[in-house]
């Protein structure tokens, strides 16, 4: 079992966390979050991928399945080390801290880094870092054509978040990680290992991944990723799979597998479409991997992102697997998703429940924008009267509910309405992975509440 029974946590992006330099980073404000969970009673800080950003400033899309996000760096710790200056970085306008200031990063962060790196005198810990993550870190830094000054940056970007890290375990606060199923076409992972994946003679994808029409979106959902060669990867004993979840499971405490079901079966779009609609089914690697992943990492803990279009096949294979999935409070009730099996009262002990995930809108935006017959049959179900009392009261049948573990967004416990919602799959829009946490809102009074019904269901 990869969760206690009776635990509670928080989803928080590392990017949203609060702070003056762009971005949420792993330094002050990041340990002051860590004091306000550990304060709640929240034994729980999930977060969504590490790696850098791509297209659409998506933490899905990255340029390498291992590498960290650079921007995460704290540039006022790399000044405590003396590799900066406080004016290297003073003048520069990181926005009002209410959004993640995307394009002063793209301006500003290298530039900043690459002083940090010059000052920089290799050191045994350096070296080490660099032998130990020499099997994708010599890719990378060649695909990125960066050279030295990137292995530096990943050196730093792992010091500083297992200082982190460490922290939030003095804390009694354990870290739920996420790794996304699919890599980016453009990343170091594709270039050096093309025959892993579904490509042509030109190394580009004779399909890519999305979703099939459904009532949520006419035309599907096209997200463009290579599609993996399951057969060659099966016959490598999924060493590249292996050593991936490995990674990750050195830098948090529990895993969350994004889109499980594509592990049951995959939706295969032909390459050269603009929409999700032609696609077909093919089969992924099953039981197969997961006893690969069972027998190389016995000790894994692991939460499987079971959402989306389910068949019996994956209702087995999530069996099989002995994961405990997901419970998405918003899909309870919505009508267009009838006997999901979303509805607490319904619940085995071995899942998760969410309000909402970072693909929702926040509990209260969802009072707005869901069809208004949801909306009445929630507010039913929850004994409410009014919308502003949605929220809280979906808090509190997750936190009542058999689930082992139940994790709430902060936007749902702050009552924010959608302008704080995280992502709207299938756009692209600045609004995206841009939200900021305000630190004034993070109360003593809140943290009381958060702690108190936490201990009355036995959280």
């Amino acid at each position: 079992m990869s969760i206690p029974n009776r635990a509670a946590g928080v989803l928080l992006p590392v990017a949203s966390l609060p702070g003056a330099l762009g971005i949420g980073t792993f330094g002050a404000a990041a340990r002051r979050w860590i004091d306000f969970l550990s304060s709640a009673g929240q034994r729980y800080w999930q977060i969504l991928p590490l790696g850098p950003t791509g297209y659409g400033d998506s933490p899905y899309q990255s340029d390498s399945a291992f590498a960290g996000n650079p921007w995460f760096i704290d540039l006022d710790e790399l000044r405590g080390e003396g590799l900066l200056e406080q004016s290297d970085y003073a003048g520069i306008d990181w926005g009002d801290g209410k959004l993640v200031a995307y394009d002063a990063l793209r301006a500003n962060r290298e530039r900043i880094l690459r002083l940090a790196f010059e000052r920089f005198e290799a050191t045994d810990e350096y070296r080490a870092f660099c032998g130990d993550n020499a099997y994708w870190l010599d890719a990378y830094a060649e695909y990125t054509q960066k050279g030295e000054y990137v292995k530096f940056v990943q050196f730093k970007f792992f010091e500083q978040w297992g200082k982190l890290r460490d922290y939030a375990h003095s804390k009694d606060v354990e870290i739920i990680g996420d790794i996304p199923i699919y890599v980016s076409l453009h990343s170091s992972d594709v270039k050096s290992r093309p025959q892993w994946f579904q490509l042509d003679d030109n190394a580009l994808p004779t399909a890519v991944a999305g979703c099939p029409p459904d009532s949520f979106s006419q035309t599907g959902q096209l997200w463009g990723n290579p599609l993996y060669d399951w057969d060659a990867l099966r016959k490598d004993g999924y060493k590249w799979w292996i050593s991936r979840i490995r990674a990750m499971l050195k830098l948090v405490d529990v895993l969350r597998i994004d889109h499980f079901r594509g592990l049951e079966g995959y939706y295969a779009i032909p390459a050269a479409d603009n929409t999700a609609e032609n696609g077909v089914w093919r089969t992924g690697p099953g039981a197969d991997f997961i006893d690969a992943i069972l027998r190389e990492l016995p000790k894994a803990r692991i939460i499987a992102e079971d959402l989306g279009f389910l068949t019996d096949g994956v209702r087995e294979l999530m069996a099989h697997s002995g994961f405990p999935g997901m419970k998405v409070l918003q899909f309870a009730f919505d009508s267009r998703d009838a006997n999901g099996g979303y509805l607490p009262h319904t619940y085995t002990k071995n899942c998760v429940v969410y309000t909402g995930t970072h693909d929702n809108d926040t509990s209260l935006g969802w009072t707005e924008t869901a069809p208004p017959e949801d909306v009445a049959l929630a507010m039913e179900y929850l004994g409410v009267k009014a919308k502003k009392a949605v929220p809280r009261a979906l808090i509190r049948v997750a936190y009542q509910s058999t689930a082992n573990l139940a994790v709430i967004p902060i936007q749902d416990w702050l009552e924010l309405g959608s302008a704080a919602r995280i992502n709207t799959p299938s756009t692209v829009s600045p609004k995206n992975w841009s939200y900021r946490l305000d630190e004034t809102a993070l109360t003593p009074a809140l943290a009381a509440e958060m702690r108190r019904m936490a201990v009355t269901v036995g959280r």
